[in-house]
């Protein structure tokens, strides 16, 4: 039997193993600082520390008597400036120095 070589003309290609994408597709770009929210956060926590130092202040007494009607709304109205402040600015802190689980992300942004 003789030995024939049958040509077809299909035309074989290499597939090669890109798929269209790149890896710099699913990086996420860093994150934009806050700084309006940023602001707030510093502002509610530098008052807050004022109101309760002053509402701490005239709770023990090293205030004259007659402002003492004064104090549970400012010890109030300290905490309520206070703790969000305070929570803000720590996560800020915590995301500038790199910390694991800490990100501007997690601030809500007023823009």
């Amino acid at each position: 039997m003789p030995t024939t070589i049958i040509r077809s003309k299909v035309k074989y290609k290499k597939i090669s193993d890109d798929d269209g994408y790149i890896d710099a597709q699913f990086r996420k770009p860093p994150p934009k600082v806050p700084w309006k929210a940023l602001m707030l956060a510093v502002f509610l926590f530098s008052v807050g520390t004022l109101l309760l130092v002053f509402g701490s202040l005239l709770f023990t007494g090293y205030f004259d008597v007659k402002y003492a009607d004064r104090t549970y709304p400012l010890l109030i109205l300290g905490s309520l400036m206070f703790i969000p402040g305070f929570y803000h600015v720590r996560i800020a802190y915590y995301a500038w120095k790199g910390y694991r689980g800490y990100s501007f992300e997690d601030i809500p942004d007023f823009d």
